[in-house]
């Protein structure tokens, strides 16, 4: 698949040679896409620049009609997309399929949601005068997003800076750009008018330093490292962009003595292992009350050996590849240095890296400790670690011991106890006996450096929006 920039209507090859796109299941080449730089964001920014003072006067009808058109071609060609992102990036197909639905939903809420943007009248301290505040979009938005979501990370940002009446610029990330050009293929063809969206692929450092400097930018959304979040928000300081960064995360999952046991198991596989761990949300530290660490172990042990690694278009494959070398070596370090440090291997430990492919076994860890690598950095892998706790508020403060603060799991039958860990965890997203908590209607972000602002939800639209107060004397 040969990909090309999407840029005030056109497509384009131009920039410095191809990126080759693979695919770490087989180490085959997938596609192409151009090594676009300055030029081509430069080009891109003022396409969008262009296009924003018509559409943004466009009402919030006409550009939900056309999100839904989006939303419908791109339901139903899900499984031509989900193809393509397990071949560029490695989930399994069924986890790709679920991801075009997940970010499909976002389409449709915020094709709805756009409809729902109100100012308010307030009341004034004088007579004769009186006090609007509308809302207006925050004009043209430049957006970075991840690998390991392709689809779902392009129509979070996309869907609702679209529906609030924003202009858009797309850089993908060089390992999964494909599956945003065939998603732009099915946004060009519901109708969005030229300039409107556009998308340019290629070096990340040349390409982001255009979106943080470019005078007609006004907004930047970034989804990646902590490290990368804060070096766009230092280049970002100059324009004094409006930011929103979901960024790195430490999630810890924590399960009570009172939880049922089968269910905690259950959401923790789909909260680790999906998308074989690499993801900013997956549980990485597991604190287990002493009393029932015996049995949990056993049955996760049990639940991590019967998923199947392979090539994510084999059927039945639950377990893909990791997406390159530099992540392998990563979670074979984590597990070598808790190993070193005490920890028993009850399942995996181990995986099998040629060809340019890269698997790893799930793997659960007894005797975790917080000297360990992978209880203070995220792993993205299929690694459990699991630890003990003796009390309700020990684990909280041991869920709570790191800079990062995005997503947190617990497992408890009690509303008392569930109230107590619930409120008094330090993260921007808590699932309670939930290991997927995520959803189109809900404000997706995180606390501490994991991130400002949130996807989603009302918030994710109130995101492109600016607050503007008119003060009228009469």
């Amino acid at each position: 698949m040969e990909g090309k920039h999407y840029i005030n209507g056109e497509w384009s090859t131009a920039g410095d040679g191809v990126i080759n796109v693979m695919n770490p299941a087989t180490g085959e080449q997938v596609g192409t896409v151009p090594n676009g730089g300055e030029d081509e964001a430069t080009q891109a920014i003022e396409a969008a620049a262009a296009a924003f003072p018509e559409w943004s006067k466009t009402t919030a009808y006409h550009r939900s009609e056309l999100l839904m058109k989006w939303h419908d071609l791109l339901m139903e060609n899900k499984q031509e997309v989900a193809e393509i992102m397990t071949k560029e990036m490695g989930k399994p197909l069924a986890e790709s399929i679920g991801e075009i639905e997940y970010s499909a939903a976002f389409i449709s809420w915020f094709a709805e949601e756009g409809k729902r943007v109100y100012g308010r009248t307030v009341p004034a301290s004088k007579e004769g005068k009186r006090i609007q505040v509308i809302k207006q979009p925050v004009g043209v938005v430049v957006s970075i997003t991840p690998w390991n979501f392709p689809a779902a990370m392009m129509a979070r940002k996309m869907a609702p800076a679209l529906a609030a009446g924003c202009s858009f610029v797309a850089k993908p990330a060089k390992l999964t750009p494909l599956t945003a050009v065939r998603i732009y293929e099915l946004a060009e063809e519901a109708g969005f008018p030229k300039g409107v969206i556009n998308m340019v692929t290629g070096s990340a450092s040349k390409i982001g330093k255009v979106f943080t400097s470019h005078p007609s930018v006004r907004k930047l959304t970034f989804t990646g490292s902590t490290e990368i979040g804060k070096e766009l928000m230092k280049q970002s300081s100059e324009t004094m962009l409006n930011l929103s960064l979901e960024l790195g995360g430490h999630a810890p999952i924590i399960v009570l003595d009172d939880a049922n046991i089968e269910e905690a198991v259950k959401g923790v596989v789909a909260s680790k292992f999906r998308n074989a761990g690499q993801t900013c949300v997956c549980g990485n530290r597991i604190y287990v009350q002493e009393s029932i660490v015996e049995e949990f172990s056993r049955k996760l042990q049990e639940a991590a050996s019967d998923l199947k690694v392979g090539n994510g278009l084999d059927e039945g494959v639950q377990i893909g590849p990791l997406v390159d070398k530099d992540g392998y070596e990563k979670v074979a370090e984590h597990v070598k240095d808790a190993v070193d440090k005490g920890a028993k291997v009850l399942v995996g430990g181990d995986g099998k890296a040629e060809n340019d492919s890269y698997f790893y076994n799930p793997t659960v860890l007894l005797n975790a400790n917080s000297d360990m690598l992978v209880m203070n950095e995220e792993t993205f892998g299929p690694v459990a670690p699991i630890m003990t706790f003796k009390t309700d508020e020990e684990a909280v403060k041991l869920a709570n011991d790191t800079r990062f603060g995005l997503a947190a799991y617990f497992f408890t039958d009690s509303m008392t106890r569930g109230t107590y860990i619930a409120e008094n965890l330090d993260y921007g997203i808590v699932g309670w006996n939930d290991g997927l908590p995520s959803a189109a209607q809900a404000p997706f972000g995180g606390m501490k450096e994991s991130g400002i602002g949130r996807e989603g939800g009302q918030e994710g639209l109130e995101a492109f929006l600016e607050t503007k107060y008119i003060s009228i004397q009469l």
